[in-house]
């Protein structure tokens, strides 16, 4: 059977790996870990040529079976969505404290091998071509903001900070880039430092850019307005939703949450509040492990035990899938994710963790469920899974297709479900879930509200500043009041959701589609529905946009 799909998604990996070798190295393509890409505005429009190349032969092309049909939808759905965002200006333009090529180029390196001396020789090669590569970014940038293309000045300003921590001018973390050649051969150290060097140097240099000639001409504005958000929206969940219907949906679900909050609260003070709850934990020093390397290996054990006990009781986990390495970043900027594993399985899907220079306390109770999220049953599964599977999907699939609501959505979903398996049965440790789960439910109402500039419903329930319309300070105000992050964290998140608009709200977004497509193959299964059977079907069809997993799912 020609496989015609397939064929033509698979030479979008090759192209798309030579002009994009950070991504490359990302999902373990061989040959270009010496490379960074072109950011330069040819370099832009040539990726945007392939894009447009490929979406026009795939959508011309017949699937073979509903495999293809399924790997078909997937493709036009993401790369002509990735088309919309290039002819809005996005693509090149968008910069936030978590997204933009600057932090693209300096993820990399946390991921590549350092095993021989060839792998160090690509990691001075790559650290060498960083001032091009940054020169280029700073030409595309600055053509944007002629433009009139720019982010805000918030954005702007926090990531010159970050850059500033990034190269040592600020914070406890020191110089990264001379950190990452400090584990090298001394035979090849000198080079290597020199390389380190320059890196730094230009990032010195593209952080006063930033702060220079970008921040005086961006957005005073945090909110990007309707169309921008309805694209970003479409984009980070792979479906359309009715904004203001959402936005009403997270007041509701938010103060669902809370109650059971109070309640799980008294399981730990009886009499006492979800504050005073919170402080009884962070006091227990059972729960506080100390430091940042015990919290690694806390990790690591949690997420080798969940691995055990799930495997063949409510997944199959296949053998490279059950291996998962979790570590802590040597960054401050906050945050947790997952990186997947490579093709081979050569480097394993890998959970990271940032703690912010504020983090004192290094709780279990508050991590738990986010060793569910990054490791089993939420993104290490679900990735992993996708890319052993190439026996059911192609290599698109496995290693470029990512839709943020389908994977964020089925990690929220993953620890809904440890939640109903009874993982929570300690009271500090569901609270901290719970936490988790307000926080998400907390960034639909701020996401949607910041960025269609909103009003905050008169009859909310919680009664708080009916009438007025949202901004930044607000978001803040709200944050705070409904999670329990150190400083640093909610300061990072908050910015977070001001600079990356629509993909917040995935996550919670994408739990709802997650357990809805759930409840229709219950209803419609009756006793034949197998949780186990619907959990591997799901996994089974590869990262897809939440529309299209939803007619998949329908079809099963």
């Amino acid at each position: 059977m020609t496989r015609l799909v397939d064929a033509r998604t698979d030479q979008y990996v090759a192209d798309y790996a030579r002009l994009d070798p950070i991504t490359a190295t990302m999902v373990g393509i061989a040959g270009h870990d010496g490379r960074l890409p072109d950011l330069s505005p040819g370099g832009f429009d040539a990726r945007e040529e392939l894009h447009r190349t490929a979406l026009a032969e795939v959508a011309a092309l017949t699937p073979a079976d509903e495999r293809e049909a399924v790997a078909r939808d997937a493709f036009l759905e993401r790369i002509g969505l990735t088309v919309e965002r290039s002819d809005a200006g996005i693509e090149r333009s968008e910069m936030s404290v978590i997204s933009s090529a600057a932090h693209a180029i300096r993820e990399v390196f946390d991921v590549m091998p350092t095993a021989t001396e060839d792998d160090w020789v690509a990691i001075g090669d790559r650290l060498a071509a960083v001032p091009a590569a940054l020169a280029g970014y700073r030409t595309t940038l600055a053509g944007e903001a002629a433009a009139g293309r720019v982010s805000a000045k918030r954005q702007y300003a926090e990531v010159a900070a970050q850059i500033r921590g990034w190269t040592g001018q600020s914070g406890s973390a020191g110089d990264y880039f001379s950190g990452v050649v400090a584990a090298a051969p001394e035979a090849q150290r000198e080079t290597l430092g020199r390389a380190a060097a320059s890196a730094s140097s230009a990032y010195a240099e593209f952080g006063r850019f930033v702060e220079t000639d970008l921040l005086p001409l961006g957005r005073e504005r945090d909110g990007v307005g309707r169309e921008h958000y309805t694209l970003a929206s479409r984009y980070f969940l792979g479906a359309a939703v009715d904004l203001e219907e959402t936005y009403a949906w997270g007041w509701q679900e938010l103060a669902r949450i809370e109650a059971d909050m109070a309640a799980t609260a008294q399981r730990i003070v009886p009499g006492g509040s979800v504050d005073d709850a919170v402080l009884a934990l962070d006091a227990d020093p059972a729960r506080d492990l100390g430091s940042r390397e015990a919290f690694q290996a806390w990790m690591q054990q949690r997420a080798d035990e969940v691995i055990a006990t799930f495997d063949g009781v409510h997944f199959d986990i296949a053998g490279p899938i059950r291996r998962i390495d979790c570590k802590v970043a040597p960054i401050n900027d906050g945050g947790a994710w997952y990186i997947p594993p490579t093709d081979d399985f050569s480097r394993p899907g890998t959970m990271w963790f940032s703690f912010t220079d504020d983090h004192r306390i290094f709780s279990t109770w508050r991590e738990t469920s986010t060793v569910f999220h990054e490791g089993v049953p939420g993104h290490h599964l679900q990735c992993a899974q996708a890319v052993h599977r190439a026996d059911l999907l192609n290599r698109w699939q496995r290693l470029l297709c990512w839709v943020s609501g389908h994977g964020e959505g089925w990690a929220l979903y993953a620890e809904r479900l440890m939640d109903e398996l009874g993982y929570f049965a300690d009271p500090g440790d569901r609270l901290g879930f719970l936490d988790n789960q307000a926080m998400r439910a907390a960034r639909v109402v701020v996401d949607i509200g910041v960025h269609l500039g909103l009003t905050i419903p008169a009859d909310n329930p919680f009664g708080w500043r009916g009438g007025e319309t949202w901004d930044a300070d607000k978001v803040y105000e709200f944050m705070r009041a409904h999670t329990r992050m150190d400083d640093g964290t909610l300061r990072f998140e908050v910015n977070r959701y001001l600079g990356w608009p629509g993909q917040a709200p995935s996550y919670k977004v994408g739990e709802r589609i997650w357990l809805e497509a759930r409840a229709d193959a219950q209803a419609r299964l009756g006793d034949a529905f197998d949780l186990k059977a619907f959990h591997t079907a799901a996994l089974d069809l590869g990262a897809l946009g939440l529309d299209p997993l939803k007619a998949a799912l329908a079809r099963l």
